[in-house]
């Protein structure tokens, strides 16, 4: 039975003419589902007896049910959600002084292999639905709304969790559509924000298609480091990159960020930093620096503070923008690149981490 939480406005109209009613109804149960947080036609008394005896046949209210919830000492919330199937996925609520960031996942497991990052360890079983995507973001909302101690709600939704959004851009462009639509959740697409490691020709569509902010993965600025640390680097290049981001920054005015995760000996170094500068000194970016959070079993270390700093000043001196991520909820492993889920089916085998194993990664 198709899930009511796949539809966007659009579709919802479109599903609606079809059974010869009229599209405004489609405002009024979007405002039910989305602003009144109804999850039963019944609940809603100026939609037609008929309409929602239809509805009630044949569309369902399905969300992911929350399997376990861990809080962060620094009230950093992850939650693993399944969809019945024996897999799951995470997504982390940060609480912020002024705002309240959730991070959501699009796919679960990942098939791309980052060299740092957990998600790659758990192989890759399928992506999201709309509906599974948006659901994230209600079932999160009514779980704060039951915690007396969250100052803020939800007003930043990134696509940084478990998967790569652009290898689901169907789904991802879709729920980015009722995440922004003011029938929706109502929020600004400078609070909306899709992270990929570069997905060079789903970037051009992303600027036709929606209104979101970009952010890349980039964590190096010569091919060969990058093809070992982010392998898709090995069919999408940093040239092909660079062009995909000029095409944002040209047709939406908007800066991207470049995110910079910070692995001591392998990318940290003076000259990197000047590539950095080299590459991005041009361009209408902002760099945010990631330190690494650590994984069980891999052979690699988060650069010093003291590094991290020098790098990021380094950055601000020739006149780029330059921020250094604060680590929030490491110790409950929901910190940037600690994501695992659980996947217990795979449509890809890999090994992800088979060469940070054997051998280090060069200096370039």
């Amino acid at each position: 039975m198709p899930n009511l939480y796949n539809y966007s406005h659009v579709e919802l109209c479109e599903l609606l003419e079809q059974w010869s009613e009229k599209p405004f109804r489609a405002g009024q149960i979007m405002r039910w589902i989305y602003h009144q947080g109804a999850d039963n036609f019944d609940m809603m008394h100026n939609v037609p007896k008929a309409l929602r005896a239809r509805m009630h046949e044949q569309l369902c209210f399905d969300l992911p049910s929350v399997e376990q919830e861990h809080v962060s000492s620094c009230g950093t919330t992850k939650w693993l959600m399944h969809l019945g199937d024996g897999n799951a996925f995470e997504t982390v609520y940060i609480p912020e002084k002024n705002r309240g960031t959730l991070c959501i996942s699009s796919q679960i497991g990942c098939a791309l292999a980052c060299q740092f990052c957990a998600t790659g360890l758990a192989g890759f079983y399928k992506n999201l639905s709309t509906a599974d995507i948006v659901g994230q973001v209600l079932v999160a909302r009514n779980r704060l709304r039951q915690r007396l101690d969250i100052e803020k709600p939800i007003t930043n939704i990134v696509f940084m969790g478990m998967g790569e959004p652009l290898l689901n851009e169907h789904n991802v462009f879709r729920a980015v559509s009722i995440l922004l639509d003011d029938l929706g959740f109502g929020l600004s697409k400078y609070r909306v924000t899709i992270s990929t490691s570069g997905i060079t020709p789903a970037m051009m569509r992303l600027v036709d298609q929606t209104n979101a902010a970009l952010a890349v993965s980039l964590h190096a600025c010569n091919d060969e480091l990058r093809s070992k640390l982010v392998p898709i680097n090995k069919k999408y290049s940093i040239a092909d990159l660079m062009k995909s981001c000029d095409y944002y920054t040209q047709h939406t005015r908007r800066p991207i960020t470049y995110e910079y995760v910070m692995l001591a000996g392998h990318n940290d170094s003076e000259q990197h930093a000047r590539e950095l500068i080299q590459l991005l000194g041009p361009r209408h970016a902002k760099i945010n620096l990631i330190p690494y959070n650590s994984i069980p079993d891999l052979d690699l270390a988060c650069s010093s503070d003291e590094r991290i700093h020098a790098f990021c000043a380094q950055l601000i001196q020739s006149g780029l923008r330059c921020t250094i991520r604060k680590t929030r909820g490491d110790d409950i492993a929901a910190a940037c690149g600690q994501l695992f889920g659980s996947v217990v089916k795979r449509k890809k085998s890999i090994a992800p981490y088979q060469f940070l194993r054997s051998t280090a990664l060069s200096n370039h």
